[in-house]
């Protein structure tokens, strides 16, 4: 986000619209289309929560935000504002030719900043992909709730709903290439097996 800043025009749109779109995806775990597709009517900041209409399973669905997200949008919409008017329809991230911005075009940037931050990618992929934010977003929440004791077991539910999952299976699949998780759930079984029927949360 600091880098997405520092693109040029310095205190424009541009570096405005990156550096949100980037921080929006890292906190909530949206898709990048689903950003990208962002429209002013979308957001109720008095209500912190982003509407997300036809998403990837043409379901659309309610994303609470968190109270640094709502004011972040709030520092975008200032600048937002200084390019042209906003009504309901309008694109929330606006292209410089005035529309929403193309998917190949958040790639090219975010490879740039890739390359200047010296990212070096951990997983199965050869680069690191802005996908990953929403990843990392998952895995990370499932971190903080084993860290705190919660049942994971039904919290998962919610975050499945939350990340506009269709099936709860889609989220736990993206625990499987973190070695923290898998560890986790490999006691969870272990647990299980030995005391079928019994409590076997960890």
């Amino acid at each position: 986000m600091a880098a997405a800043s520092r693109l040029t025009p310095k205190g424009g749109l541009r570096p405005a619209t990156y550096a949100t779109i980037f921080g929006l995806i890292a906190a909530t775990g949206l898709r990048r289309s689903e950003a990208l597709q962002l429209r002013y009517g979308d957001i109720n900041l008095d209500s912190a929560v982003l509407t997300i209409r036809n998403t990837k399973f043409r379901k659309s669905r309610h994303v609470p935000m968190h109270a640094t997200v709502v004011a972040a949008l709030r520092r975008y919409l200032e600048v937002r504002a200084r390019h042209g008017a906003l009504s309901k329809d309008s694109p929330l991230f606006l292209s410089s030719e005035g529309g929403f911005i193309a998917e190949r075009r958040i790639n090219k940037i975010f490879q740039k900043l890739r390359t200047k931050l010296g990212w070096a990618p951990r997983g199965g992929h050869r680069e690191v992909r802005i996908h990953d934010l929403r990843h990392t977003f998952i895995c990370r929440r499932v971190q903080l709730w084993h860290e705190h004791g919660a049942d994971i077991d039904n919290r998962m539910a919610a975050l499945s709903t939350y990340v506009g999952h269709a099936k709860i299976s889609d989220t736990y699949w993206y625990l499987t290439a973190v070695p923290e998780l898998m560890a986790v759930s490999g006691r969870r079984f272990e647990l299980f097996a030995a005391n079928v029927g019994g409590d076997y949360r960890v």
